[in-house]
């Protein structure tokens, strides 16, 4: 494989090499692209019922979600292994141009089900976006200054992410703007800011990509991925409403089995052709990387999935106001991310920050254990913030070990999977925590009930209040579906339910703590692997002048 070299516009540097300033104006146009693919992950969830009540079937709202989530993962490692065929400019862009015609579609959706079909072609886009993003500050920068960067693209993400929902609070809250229903902005906001991001890319990103030698593209094992992923990630979002032992649930579980098996079957025959190649987790480094980012997802997505329902069932927060409360969570992962991106940059090790930053997420999330109905909101916001520190240590510097771990020709593969792991992580960890929040929330709000019957406060309010002791029994009957029944009753006749919800998410709680444990044994047995002084062009570069 011939080398794929950077042209800087008036470069000063004899070797190629970037300075400071052209460094950031590429990763200006990177960081767009960036910001719409985890904007969407995230601004259609407190936007979804006003979306389904406008086209007329709510019920299909989950696929909305499991659409987008479903393609972008799938189509992350294929981005990934085609970026090092072809190279990173035309395949970004091409994710973009996707991303956006998917975007202008879902606002034009007459129905939930055309909105998804969309969805599903908006997340082929998102799933490009990302890990080729990383991908190209891989190929401009040596690992031992790429964390100073890679800590802005971090900050975005972990921003975006915590921005969507309030967005979509915003729009979904409009009736309508110049003229067009307030939820489809949602949609529309992403074409600007994709045209924007094309604009730049295509002036400052300047890559000169020679002819590579001629590989085999590995589509029959993205197909098998896709076999293996859909049914797995399917159950995952349907299994509570199914019943994770229904005959469609245990479909989907043999289906996802025999298509994963076939998945390894093929990349073991597709050799270095794959498009995740079994050779990479021979190395300790990637391997373990690999599995850290899986439970730091199952963590951040599904553990941490609690606390917005806990804010606004229990603290009466509204979706916009939920989103915003999470920014100490999110202001932690940045300040850890920029900082510990400067340090690895000076001192050149790494380890030492997944190691801290795993007991500081488990630490975090064992203090999440003690939040109960009448917590203060700063006890909270400082548990998120002390595991948004944590979160932000170990993605900076897993991502960075995984880069560094593998050949200069892999990087599109290794920044792909960083994505691809945590995404799958993401996906099973919310399906299990939400599960086990809902499973326990009932017996744990009639505990609460049962322990209320002697309480003063609530006997006295049953008393003064018979009508709402009425409503209260009728909407618990209808299980949690719906908890507008509790808006407008005594403080004393609510105050177990919000006490046995609490209780729940305790036990969620507790859960991913015990699974985060696993994640500091990893980050201890992670393999510290010294950083390459060259960046990826310059190693391709180098390999390439010693074959001839």
């Amino acid at each position: 494989m011939t080398a794929m070299s950077v042209r800087p516009a008036q470069a000063d540097q004899a070797d190629g090499a970037l300075s400071h300033r052209q460094i950031l104006t590429i990763l200006s146009g990177l960081v767009l692209g960036m910001f719409l693919a985890a904007l969407d992950q995230t601004i259609v969830s407190t936007a979804i019922k006003t979306i389904g009540n406008d086209l007329h079937n709510l019920t299909a709202q989950a696929w909305v979600t499991t659409a987008f989530l479903i393609t972008s993962t799938i189509a992350a490692p294929l981005f990934g292994k085609l970026s090092d065929i072809y190279g990173r400019k035309r395949l970004f862009m091409l994710a973009i141009v996707i991303f956006v015609a998917g975007s202008a579609l879902c606002g034009l959706a007459t129905s939930m089900y055309e909105l998804a079909a969309f969805r599903a072609f908006q997340g082929i886009g998102a799933g490009g976006i990302m890990p080729l993003a990383l991908a190209v500050i891989g190929d401009i920068i040596p690992p031992r200054e790429r964390a100073r960067y890679q800590g802005y693209m971090i900050a975005v993400f972990a921003s975006a992410s915590v921005l969507g929902p309030v967005l979509g609070g915003v729009f979904s809250g409009l009736d309508s703007f110049l003229g067009v229903a307030g939820w489809r902005w949602i949609f529309y906001i992403n074409v600007p800011i994709a045209i924007a991001a094309l604009i730049v890319v295509a002036r400052v990103l300047k890559l000169d990509e020679s002819r590579r030698a001629r590989r085999r593209i590995d589509w029959l094992g993205s197909a098998l991925l896709a076999v293996g992923l859909v049914p797995l990630l399917v159950v995952a979002e349907q299994g509570q409403a199914w019943g994770w032992s229904s005959i469609a649930s245990l479909s989907c579980y043999f289906l996802g089995a025999a298509g994963l098996a076939a998945f390894v079957w093929v990349q073991h025959r597709m050799g270095d052709d794959a498009v995740l190649p079994l050779r990479l987790f021979r190395n300790s480094t990637f391997s373990v990387a690999s599995a850290q980012m899986t439970i730091i997802g199952m963590a951040m997505f599904g553990g941490l999935a609690v606390v917005p329902l806990y804010l606004q069932i229990v603290k009466g927060s509204t979706p916009t106001a939920a989103g915003l409360l999470l920014l100490p969570l999110v202001l932690g992962l940045m300040g850890s991310s920029l900082v510990s991106g400067r340090i690895i940059s000076r001192t050149g090790r790494y380890k030492i920050f997944p190691v801290i930053g795993s007991f500081l997420m488990l630490g975090g999330m064992s203090l999440m254990v003690t939040v109960g109905a009448d917590t203060p909101l700063w006890h909270t916001d400082l548990f998120m913030a002390l595991f948004g520190i944590g979160l932000g240590l170990n993605m900076q510097s897993l991502m960075l070990g995984m880069q560094n771990a593998v050949p200069a020709g892999d990087m599109g593969v290794a920044s792909a999977a960083s994505t691809f792991f945590r995404s799958v992580g993401g996906t099973i960890g919310t399906a299990i925590f939400l599960s086990i929040l809902f499973s326990q929330a009932g017996s744990k709000i009639s505990s609460a009930y049962a322990a209320a019957a002697t309480n003063p406060a609530y006997l006295a309010a049953a008393k003064a209040n018979p009508g709402q002791v009425a409503s209260l029994r009728q909407g618990l009957s209808g299980g949690l579906e719906d908890t507008s029944f509790l808006n407008g009753l005594a403080k004393p006749l609510v105050h177990p339910f919000f006490t046995g919800f609490s209780a729940a998410g305790d036990v969620v709680f507790a859960a991913t703590a015990i699974l985060l444990v696993a994640s500091v044994v990893l980050s201890l047995c992670l393999k510290e692997v010294p950083l390459r002084m060259v960046s990826g062009n310059q190693a391709r570069a180098e390999a390439a002048l010693a074959m001839h």
